[in-house]
């Protein structure tokens, strides 16, 4: 009686044990977003936005939703990242209401190694499309100027515990339909958080581009992330750099400053515009709700893209931003 109770017990655990060791299969998560903006130094019946993505809509307006799909084997597995509403449509460059953010399978070729292939969103910078993933709501130019998502076939290599390695062969950045004959080459390398990102398509789309994301902890509360940038295409294109640093105050409330310098630049052509962009955001979260209100003021340096609160043109333009995304 003892042996079989004995056995009874072992069975029971080895059941608990291959449960809890079991590969996740079918996960459903997502994303809801909305906010209110208006401007602080100009009227809000002026159609005029700052020059970044997303955010640009006065009044009470709409981010997206969107649901993400992933299903996880012992090998191998997929993910499928569809969007509805404005932020989706304005990074897949306009279009239909529902947009196919990620769509890609992957295989786990070795604890060190994955081939994945088809959508997915963008390694270069150091913002993305999900207002989820961003402590600013509203986005840098340095995310507005550079891709997207990519679609193509990459590896991701890990090297040790502190390096990784991407390689990637793609169509050009943000192209579903390659008509252009061409394909682009992407590689990252990754130390301890820092990444050192590459981009070329022999100027099809984007040219060349070479970017740095990575950010420090500089003590438990103070956190400092760093975006910088180079792009050129046919001899003209953009750069910048972003600082973002942000003091979480206690586990549902922080506070973020985004600094940005952009600036464009062509060959033996001076003085060519560029803007200083400065946003402050609080963070507040309760339960999946993250409440994010903003204020953001873009200056450029010599050109007057906006219109002040006469109608008169002018150089910066200010905004307050209430924003609510809700993560499940």
């Amino acid at each position: 009686m003892k042996k079989i109770i004995t056995l009874s017990m072992l069975f029971v655990a080895t059941a608990l044990f291959a449960q809890e060791e079991a590969p996740k299969k079918l996960s459903i998560s997502g994303s809801v977003d909305t906010y209110y903006q208006t401007y602080l130094t100009a009227s809000d019946n002026v159609v005029q936005s700052f020059g970044s993505s997303f955010a640009d809509q006065t009044g009470f307006a709409l981010g997206m939703a969107n649901v993400i799909a992933s299903y996880e084997g012992e090998t191998t597995g997929a993910v499928a990242d569809l969007a509805f509403g404005t932020r989706g449509i304005q990074a897949a460059g306009g279009g239909n209401d529902l947009y196919i953010n990620q769509l890609y399978a992957y295989w786990n070729v070795s604890e060190s190694t994955t081939l994945t292939m088809g959508r997915w969103n963008t390694y270069l910078g150091y913002e993305v499309i999900s207002p989820v993933a961003n402590f600013n709501y509203s986005t840098s130019y340095l995310f507005s100027s550079g891709p997207f998502s990519m679609v193509g076939l990459k590896a991701d290599f890990a090297l040790s515990e502190d390096f990784s390695l991407m390689l990637a062969f793609m169509n050009p950045t943000d192209v579903n339909n390659n008509l252009t004959g061409g394909y682009a080459l992407g590689a990252q390398l990754g130390y301890k958080g820092q990444f050192l990102n590459l981009y070329y398509d022999d100027d099809e789309v984007l040219g060349f581009e070479i970017d740095y994301t990575g950010g420090f902890d500089l003590s438990d509360s103070f956190f400092l992330g760093i975006n910088g940038a180079y792009q050129v295409s046919d001899e003209a294109g953009f750069y910048g750099v972003a600082l973002y640093p942000q003091l979480a105050t206690s586990d549902s409330f922080s506070i973020g400053l985004r600094g940005e310098l952009f600036g464009l630049h062509e060959k033996d052509v001076d003085d060519l515009p560029s803007v200083f962009a400065t946003t402050l955001t609080a963070s507040y979260t309760v339960d999946n709700l993250i409440i994010k209100p903003e204020i953001r003021l873009d200056s450029w340096s010599n050109d007057m893209p906006y219109f002040d609160s006469d109608g008169d043109a002018s150089d910066n333009l200010a905004a307050f931003t209430l924003a609510a995304i809700y993560s499940f």
